[in-house]
């Protein structure tokens, strides 16, 4: 089977995009993937050899913009569509068209409706984005891991978070995660946390994105904290020295206050050794801390488009398996509190977590999707 898989622009859709990819191309289906040059798409799928073809176009968010910069961001998708219909009909026979979301998924996923191409719409969030809404009565299927009306309703994770999970019984070890671009707000969380994290014995993982690095960085070792840093962070390090920073693997670094990075390719394994998160409520962050095992407390994306975050994080908090709080409530006690709450049930949220997802999910789609295109 020919498949061309769309979406992207951030990390969360284009995690599913690449569990979907595990999935199929372990299946023996010829892929093609269509992206923006925008957001991450290249760096997640730009050298991937499982894609038969990759196609990076011009294409720019929509539902954020105002005046100009919309009218722009319109005409540029216009453009990408009308390439995207060339790409499309010099295909050999297209299958169906995956799209997992996100601006960069609009050309295929209208070229498909426009050509005739059974589409297939994955939903991450709990509220569904504007473009689904409009496609959605277009799909020849849609799933989501909220509608009771989705076919299936697991959430498509990358077998790995599966394979490391773990339960966990007691908190020694914190992740503050701002997603794929990195959060200020949890960053300066973290910040005015850690002294008292440190007094109290614990240790933190620190995922800060690319544009906060140097300042995180240099906050923490203005506080005589050991920082230890990935090789894989080395571009970011620049020429900052000291010798309080100790540069080494994942599991080289033991002996240090604070693991600080700007983004990583080995999420499961960080995820696996913390024992409770400080983090967004993006779909795919959400629902990969869940596979894991991990308890999390949710600071939303106040500005995420439909306010999709909270409702994510909501879905857990009102299971009583996750922590929520808004960005304007956010204060040190927080952490203090839900942790305390946290102490006398870990071991069950950690579990109950778990009984979330399901690591044959993706498998499953696939044989719904193949089961049910004709």
């Amino acid at each position: 089977m020919k498949v061309v898989i769309t979406g992207g622009g951030t990390g969360g859709h284009l995690s599913v995009a690449r569990a979907f990819l595990e999935e199929f191309y372990q299946e023996g289906f010829e892929c093609i993937f269509i992206g923006s040059q925008k957001g991450q798409d290249k760096a997640y799928f730009e050298t991937d050899t499982r894609l038969k073809q990759k196609y990076f176009l011009q294409t720019f968010g929509v539902v954020n913009q105002k005046g100009f910069h919309k009218l722009k961001s319109l005409w540029q998708q216009a453009k990408a569509l009308q390439t995207t219909l060339k790409i499309l009909k010099n295909q050999k026979k297209i299958d169906f068209i995956l799209s997992v979301g996100g601006y960069s998924a609009a050309p295929a996923s209208f070229g498909a409706v426009l050509l005739g191409i059974p589409l297939v719409i994955h939903e991450q969030n709990a509220k569904i984005g504007r473009l689904n809404r409009i496609l959605k009565p277009c799909a020849k299927i849609f799933f989501s891991s909220y509608l009771q009306s989705s076919p299936l309703k697991f959430y498509p994770i990358r077998q790995v978070f599966f394979a490391q999970a773990r339960v966990r019984k007691v908190v020694k070890n914190l992740l503050f995660m701002g997603g794929s671009q990195g959060a200020r707000t949890i960053n300066n969380f973290a910040l005015a946390l850690a002294e008292d994290i440190k007094q109290k014995k614990l240790c933190i993982y620190h995922q800060c994105g690319k544009t906060e690095f140097t300042r995180v960085l240099d906050e923490y070792l203005k506080l005589n904290f050991k920082i230890g840093i990935l090789k894989e962070n080395l571009e970011s390090l620049k020429d900052i020295k000291s010798p309080n920073i100790q540069i080494g693997e994942l599991e080289e670094l033991k002996s240090v206050d604070i693991v600080l990075f700007d983004f990583s390719n080995q999420m499961p394994e960080i995820l696996t050794k913390c024992d409770f998160a400080i983090c967004r409520a993006g779909a795919s962050s959400l629902w990969e801390l869940c596979a894991n095992g991990l308890p999390a407390l949710f600071i939303p994306y106040p500005y995420a488009a439909d306010n999709h975050q909270y409702h994510n994080a909501k879905f857990l908090e009102e299971k009583k398996l996750g922590f929520l709080c808004l960005e304007q409530d956010l204060f040190c006690e927080v952490l203090w509190n839900s942790l305390e709450i946290l102490q006398e049930k870990i071991s069950q949220i950690s579990q109950d977590l778990q009984k979330e997802c399901s690591n044959q999910a993706v498998k499953q789609m696939c044989e719904y999707i193949v089961s049910n295109l004709h």
